[in-house]
Formats: C-alpha cells, structure tokens, sequence
C-alpha cells in the first residue's frame, strides 16, 4: 500500500514488494503469488477488522441499518490507504482479467460481510445479494476516495441511495420468483419425469441382457 500510494499500480513489481516488506523472493512466493493475490490478502485482513468490531447493538435494527453499518465501518478500516486504493482502483478499470478475479474474491468478502450485519446468503437469491453488495460497495467507494469532509457526509448518503436501490432490486427479484415458481415446478416434474423413465429403460435393458447371456445361468 505504501508502493501503491506514490506510484503506478502498473509500475509496481513483486521485487518491489519483496523489498518493501523485508522480504526475500523466496519467502513472498510462499505468502502470494501474484500482486491480485496481494489485493485478496488486504481484503481478508480489512474483513477480518469489521468481523471483530462487530457487536449486538444492531440486532433489532431493519437489515439496511445493519448493512450500513456493516459497511461504514469497513471504509473506516480502508481509511488509512485511501491514497493506495484510489490509484489502485483507477488503474484496475479497463483490466477485464483482473477486475474478474478480483470480483470473486470480493463476493467471499461480501458474504461474511453480510454474515456480520446478519443477512443471510443462502437460497436462491443468494447470489444476487453477494452481487449486489459488491456493486454497491465499488459505486459508494468511487463517491469515498473523493469525500474528504470528516462527516463523511456525500460517502454516507451514496450508501444510502446504493442500499435503497439494492432494496428494489431484491423485491423485483422476489416477485419473480414467485411468479415463476409455477412454471419451475413444471419443469422439475418434467424432469424427475425423464429420469424415472430412462432409469426404467435402463433396467429392463439390463434385464434383457442377463437373460440373453449364457454366462449368466452358470
């Protein structure tokens, strides 16, 4: 992050890190492989920071006040390398390759951040929770890598605007669901229906192939 702060993302070797960090080439093999793993190791060690600051104090609160809170206090833990993170991010917006890997190390992260605030991740909308998060988290730190009031004020209202909309989309999500719970259950009938048949097929298939074979009556 010191590297990341004063020059190009680009211009950053592993050597460089190696150096930086007291570290031999050898022995930064061993802890990451690549720079993108480098970026995971941040995102643990920041995760790692919000799962432990994490208290009761918002059970009873509606799950948006939950995730808000969730994710204010993960801007706050980024706070030191914001300069890093900015150049960081800026760099990384036209690298399709990287900006995939990263996206998945950032939906693991956003599910023990949703595990924090108390939101659950399973079931079929799941995913667009998870993806959901990691959108919003990226639009709302755009707004914060250039928010230097101390009240975090245009941050705090970005991530309000993000979770408003997240809230639609879930419920449009749900809605068709629901409508279209009929039609997935066709389906799934059709297909247990094509499986009991071909488990048929293949039983009498065998059964005709016993009675043919001679070996069998030995």
């Amino acid at each position: 992050m010191r590297l990341a702060a004063d020059r190009p993302w680009s211009d950053i070797e592993i050597t460089d890190v190696a150096q930086e960090a007291g570290l031999s080439l050898s022995e930064m093999r061993d802890l990451f492989p690549s720079k993108g793993a480098i970026l995971d190791g941040f995102t643990r060690m920041i995760d790692k920071i919000v799962i432990e600051g994490t208290t009761a104090d918002l059970v009873g609160e509606p799950a948006r006040e939950r995730i808000f809170d969730v994710v204010m206090r993960r801007l706050d833990a980024m706070a030191p390398y914001r300069p890093a993170l900015r150049r960081i991010a800026w760099a990384l917006r036209g690298d399709v390759t990287t900006l995939a890997a990263l996206n998945r190390s950032a939906l693991n992260s956003a599910r023990y951040m949703l595990a924090a605030a108390g939101v659950p991740t399973e079931g079929p909308l799941g995913f667009v929770k998870l993806q959901g998060l990691v959108w919003a988290q990226a639009n709302v730190m755009d707004t914060w890598f250039d928010d230097d009031d101390p009240t975090q004020a245009k941050t705090m209202a970005r991530l309000d605007r993000e979770l408003g909309r997240g809230e639609r989309v879930m419920e449009r999500a749900e809605d068709v669901r629901r409508l279209t719970a009929p039609l997935r259950a066709i389906g799934q009938a059709l297909f247990d229906g094509r499986a009991r048949l071909r488990r048929r097929e293949r039983a009498h298939h065998d059964a005709d192939g016993e009675s043919k074979d001679p070996a069998a009556a030995i």
